[in-house]
């Protein structure tokens, strides 16, 4: 299968679908199993491919840079794709269920309009992952920030509404700093390829306030401490499937954008001062993150200021993958991290969703004797905690020891100390959490029933989530592709 045929299967067919999602919205469900079918194949013959003959580049008709648009699938692309395709598909098999047991008149109005704009979102998610310019770049960041702000205020009600108003007065803002930098990079450089941008490296001021403005925005987008203030009231009253988007998918699309940016279009101006200002972000979102979610009575809540951490884990990344000792075990060990991260905390969001529909509520201090009513749904919860806190052999562990073990070469200890505490306190607040829900007490009352394939998507979500850890070489293999630093994987090119 040629790269052209590839990007009909995760572009073109995501978008038909969501287009006929409008035009026939009670077959929404089929046709985002058939998206998801079509994305998984065009997945695959691209992670074969880049395994096989390194980054694959497509001229879209016929021009390519820099007059016309390239498209590419490196091995960070291809490995975004995959966590998005295996998070996509979750999704879309447990919303069939979670809005088909709504029978309300609102409850169909949600389900009408959920199906086409999560096709959107997965559709422009694809998109942003292959394009190869910061033009292309900004344009398909627009298309996901729009169908997540309509997700968010899918609910209804004046909260819902309010948070997605919020959302989107932030996002808007955040899309004109970048958009505005990359009006200053094109004003420079005369191109917005990002291949020719490495090339280029002028050394004037201006790429130094573009790259200012555009990772302002990016960061505020992907939530990043201070500003994260948009997120955790964007899941308070969201439907599960889309508090799992927001926090597995949605932030992380921003987040690719910053790694292409600072790791190769502009990677000559990743200096050690650059790279340790954005790891200390990163660490102060750790702590505050989890604190937060510490203080959380609602377990949705709670779930979501741990995305805010978990987050700032990501950021960790730019110190340990910005070195020329031990960097690829930075880059490697984040961006496995960051799948076991999407995986386990769709998982958490879905089991969050189960609860909430099966006993009323989501209140913490309330879920005694939860796992009696609901035990397939809290072991996928337990499970998914141990990749969130780090613990063998969920994947979780695999891209913190990796994070370690890149600090231990670079002598950067307190980069290691700020993993393990991190580490520490998501297990306090998950275990808070686990707590009250193995408490002994009366079975609760299960106010509506669960469909099984809805508690079992769940499972099987943590089930990947842990076994990207026993995995682990296989991913690092494929992000050697064009990666920053492709040196060994450990000494001796054994995985832990």
């Amino acid at each position: 299968m040629t790269f052209a045929w590839a990007i009909v299967l995760l572009v073109l067919l995501p978008l038909a679908a969501a287009a006929l999602s409008f035009a026939f919205p009670r077959r929404g469900g089929w046709l985002a199993a058939g998206a998801a079918v079509g994305i998984g194949v065009g997945t695959a013959q691209l992670i074969r491919a880049v395994l096989a003959d390194g980054a694959q580049i497509h001229q879209v008709g016929g021009w390519g840079a820099p007059l016309g648009i390239d498209l590419r699938a490196d091995g960070l692309a291809v490995w975004m794709l995959l966590v998005a395709g295996i998070n996509g598909a979750a999704v879309a098999l447990y919303s069939s269920r979670y809005f088909g047991m709504e029978r309300s008149e609102e409850g169909r109005h949600r389900e009408r309009y959920f199906w086409p704009l999560f096709l959107f979102l997965w559709t422009a998610l694809n998109a942003l992952f292959l394009s190869a310019d910061i033009f292309n770049l900004y344009v398909t960041l627009e298309m996901l920030g729009f169908a997540a702000v309509m997700l968010a205020a899918l609910a209804g009600g004046r909260d819902a509404l309010a948070a997605a108003m919020r959302y989107l007065l932030v996002s808007l803002s955040a899309s004109l700093f970048y958009l505005l930098g990359v009006a200053l990079v094109y004003g420079q450089c005369g191109t917005v390829d990002l291949r020719l941008l490495a090339a280029q490296a002028p050394a004037q001021p201006a790429p130094w306030v573009a790259l200012a403005l555009m990772t302002g925005g990016l960061a505020t987008k992907t939530a990043l401490l201070p500003m994260h203030f948009w997120l955790p009231p964007a899941h308070a009253s969201a439907p599960a499937p889309v508090s799992a988007l927001l926090s597995a998918l949605v932030v992380k699309g921003s987040f690719y954008i910053l790694l292409r940016l600072w790791f190769e279009a502009f990677q000559v101006r990743m200096t050690p001062a650059v790279a340790q200002a954005l790891g200390a972000l990163g660490a102060a979102a750790i702590l505050w993150g989890s604190i937060s979610a510490l203080r959380q009575a609602r377990l949705k809540l709670l779930i979501a200021h741990s995305t805010v951490a978990q987050i700032g884990y990501l950021f960790l990344l730019f110190p340990r993958a910005a070195s020329p000792k031990a960097g690829f075990l930075g880059w490697s060990g984040g961006l496995i991290l960051l799948g076991a991260h999407a995986c386990a905390k769709t998982a958490m969001f879905l089991t969050a969703g189960n609860i909430l529909h099966a006993v009323g509520h989501d209140r913490i201090k309330d879920l005694e004797g939860v796992t009696r009513g609901l035990p397939v749904s809290m072991f996928a919860f337990g499970l998914s905690a141990l990749s969130l806190v780090g613990l063998p052999p969920s994947g979780g562990f695999a891209g913190k020891w990796l994070l370690l073990s890149a600090g231990v070469a670079q002598g950067q200890w307190w980069w290691i100390a700020m993993v393990l505490f991190g580490s520490l306190l998501a297990a306090a607040y998950v275990v808070r959490v686990l707590t009250h829900a193995f408490t002994s007490g009366s079975k609760p009352a299960i106010l509506n029933p669960i469909p099984p394939v809805m508690e079992w998507t769940a499972l099987v979500l943590a089930i990947v989530a842990a076994g990207f850890g026993l995995a682990a070489f296989w991913p690092a293999e494929l992000l050697r592709a064009g990666a920053p630093q492709a040196m060994p994987f450990l000494a001796g090119g054994a995985a832990p």
